[in-house]
């Protein structure tokens, strides 16, 4: 049985993450849906918490055993994916599921949930906003910020995909219209369930 989930995506240095914690903190009746990953941890990041962080060999196995909702190899060996035991978890719970994924996985999951699902995707102001977003950050190197960039000018050309789109040019606004939109459509839903 498949319940509602919200898709939050958006190129690196958006402001996703931001928007997510944002939303998981505002009383809304959801729950973070943890991905799994290959990439190594950054800064205070927290295994369980932030990502089920594994080898690439451990990956392939939940390919291999079809526990992954939808997955995909983000750079080289940089997989990302959505656990079918975590959403069975909170739905079980009664719970909306929250998703903070890169853009084709947050396709992916709108492709397979279709109307049970909210795809919002986080625009960037602009790519030299972006650019200096991720510059600030500094967790990466100049040639990632540049791989970042260059990714994100072809995620950016799949935004129309998404049901709706933020422009993060102002944080509080940003994280005000998410609000919105996720509320309504959990009391929508619910009215209509």
């Amino acid at each position: 049985m498949a319940g509602k989930l919200i898709i939050i995506s958006a190129p690196s240095g958006a402001g996703k993450t931001t928007i997510v914690r944002h939303l998981l903190d505002s009383g809304l009746n959801v729950s973070f849906s943890v991905s799994a990953t290959t990439r190594h941890k950054r800064g205070a990041e927290q295994h369980g918490v932030d990502y089920f962080f594994m080898s690439v060999e451990e990956f392939k196995k939940l390919i291999d055993n079809h526990e992954l909702v939808e997955w995909e190899e983000v750079y080289k060996d940089h997989y990302y994916g959505t656990m079918k035991s975590e959403l069975e978890k909170m739905w079980n719970a009664g719970k909306c599921v929250l998703f903070d994924v890169d853009v084709v996985g947050g396709l992916n999951l709108k492709n397979i949930f279709g109307n049970n699902a909210l795809a919002i995707f986080i625009m960037p102001p602009s790519l030299a906003e972006l650019e200096k977003r991720l510059f600030n950050r500094g967790s990466d190197t100049n040639d990632k910020i540049k791989m970042r960039v260059d990714k994100a000018e072809e995620e950016i050309m799949l935004a129309e995909k998404f049901d709706k789109i933020i422009i993060n040019d102002n944080l509080e606004k940003a994280k005000t219209e998410a609000f919105n939109l996720v509320s309504d459509f959990i009391i929508e839903n619910d009215n209509n369930g």
